[in-house]
């Protein structure tokens, strides 16, 4: 049996389909870690341009999905216990520090906009609008640090973060709980509402730490791809 079976490609965006279709067997495991993903030989057994695949290629090294390696080309990333720390302590450290800084009322009208995006995406039960809401949230939160730098670097992590993200809401089934995915913000957004800096703070590392620990949880029972 092939690996890209029943991956049907619809005349909608074709390179985002194929993004999409490998994406989910990235997340289903079908793909294994450090596994290369062959453009030619999928472009041939999807009967398509081989430029189509490599812009699928480009997306999938977007969302954080593959890596692109010297004379390997792409392979799908090798998640670890470690990187995963590393991931979720870089992320804690920008969001706390931006968290415990005053907000300017356009800094504050950033956040609350992202968050009631959150809230309205979340009521779709569209599991990746509802994972690209929920890291928006966050990157508002970083940007009002107002560093170029920083928010690039965080756009860096957020790249990767949104495989783990899509894992936990595969595996815990968020997208079909759209109350649960918004109560976990509600701590965070009411502190920042009563100009609270350091409950903003306690609240969003507590929030990075259990989401870490549940991605590990899923890491080690082997339903994240690793």
């Amino acid at each position: 049996m092939s690996a890209l079976e029943g991956l049907v490609v619809r005349r909608t965006t074709t390179a985002q389909q194929v993004a999409d279709g490998l994406s989910e067997r990235i997340l289903a495991g079908v793909f294994k870690p450090g596994e290369r993903l062959r453009e030619a030989a999928i472009a041939t057994e999807l009967g398509i341009a081989r430029n189509t695949v490599r812009e699928a290629v480009r997306m999938l090294e977007f969302g954080g999905l593959v890596r692109c390696e010297v004379n390997r080309g792409a392979v799908v990333i090798s998640p670890t216990p470690s990187t995963v720390d590393e991931l979720y302590t870089a992320r804690e450290r920008l969001e706390t520090a931006a968290l415990a800084r005053p907000l300017t009322s356009e800094g504050l009208a950033t956040i609350e906009a992202a968050f009631d995006n959150l809230v309205q995406v979340a009521a779709s039960h569209d599991q990746r609008r509802i994972v690209e809401a929920d890291l928006a949230l966050h990157t508002a939160m970083v940007s009002t640090l107002g560093s170029e730098r920083i928010s690039r670097f965080h756009a860096e992590l957020t790249r990767e973060l949104r495989f783990y993200l899509m894992a936990l809401s595969s595996y815990e089934r968020e997208f079909e709980h759209p109350d649960q995915v918004v109560a976990e913000h509600e701590p965070i957004m009411a502190a920042i509402r009563a100009g609270d800096h350091d409950r903003a703070v306690r609240e969003a590392s507590h929030h990075i730490a259990m989401n870490a620990e549940r991605v590990q949880r899923i890491l080690a029972s082997g339903s994240v791809p690793g």
